[in-house]
């Protein structure tokens, strides 16, 4: 009987990684994120950090070049190696794909356009996943901090990538819940894509207005 069942899916319906290990390791689904990182990259990527740091900028204008998804494995992947508390991984990842809800996501953040962009991908936490014994405010802010930082990992890994990105932090939350159809309250919608056009750095604060250093 056991031979006839049906072999459990280890990735959501509607978004399948392009490449996936052959394993008969129980395990294989702990194991899906880790072989996506260490799989190698389609094209040449920036692995030097602190440049990819230096040349991120936020975009709003992307070129309709639809992105690969060997580099949407990637970013979704690097969203999971982000420090969570516990390692309980207190928040969800919702990928939209549909153009009439990127069309309506639009009108929930705001208006702003560039939320149409080729990859679109809401960061929501969840708090129910942290299991500590602490107050429900505790753990609702311990899983905004899991969220934020998968974003963070996840724009840094576009960057890598030869992309570009906006994180968005302007939204009606009810809208947002209501367009991905989840209760799970949304941090951030981070917009990926191909950007038109290279950006120039902007001035940043000075060391000793940025640096506050306590005896």
């Amino acid at each position: 009987m056991d031979s006839e069942k049906k072999e459990e899916k280890i990735f959501p319906l509607g978004y399948e990684p392009s490449d996936i290990p052959v394993s008969d390791n129980p395990n294989v689904r702990n194991q899906l994120l880790d072989f996506i990182l260490q799989s190698g990259p389609t094209e040449v990527v920036d692995t030097d950090l602190f440049a990819v740091m230096a040349k991120r900028r936020s975009t709003r204008k992307f070129s309709d070049k639809p992105v690969e998804t060997t580099k949407i494995d990637k970013i979704i992947a690097a969203a999971d190696t982000a420090p969570t508390a516990g390692n309980f991984q207190g928040f969800e990842i919702f990928y939209v794909k549909s153009p009439e809800k990127k069309k309506l996501l639009v009108e929930a953040c705001n208006k702003q356009p560039y939320v149409d962009a080729p990859v679109v991908l809401v960061f929501c936490k969840n708090p129910s996943r942290v299991k500590f014994d602490f107050p429900d405010e505790i753990l609702a802010k311990f899983a905004i901090q899991d969220a934020t930082l998968a974003a963070g990992y996840s724009q840094l890994a576009a960057q890598a990538l030869g992309l570009s990105s906006i994180w968005i932090g302007m939204f009606d939350e009810k809208k947002v819940m209501d367009v991905i159809g989840t209760d799970h309250i949304p941090s951030s919608v981070l917009c990926i894509g191909y950007p038109k056009q290279t950006k120039f750095p902007k001035p940043r604060r000075n060391l000793k207005d940025l640096v506050h250093v306590v005896w």
